[in-house]
């Protein structure tokens, strides 16, 4: 009887380090996954920065009304 509940338990523990195994490599691909999407907002962000400097053109507002309003 005493050695059923070892045997059940440490099946228990191996299924365990298994789950845990598989969500630390989840884990460190999504965190790959994050690093990716950062490095491509920040791309992003300084192309818009310098597209916004470009095209002001001398201090044109980008936000100005069209002349047919």
């Amino acid at each position: 009887m005493k050695d059923d509940r070892i045997i059940e338990l440490e099946i228990k523990a191996a299924y365990q380090e298994d789950l845990l195994q598989e969500l630390n490599k989840i884990v460190a691909r999504q965190q790959q996954q994050i690093d990716c999407l950062e490095a491509t907002c920040r791309m992003l962000n300084e192309r818009i920065k310098s597209l916004s400097t470009e095209g002001t053109g001398g201090g044109e507002n980008i936000e100005e009304v069209p002349p047919h309003y």
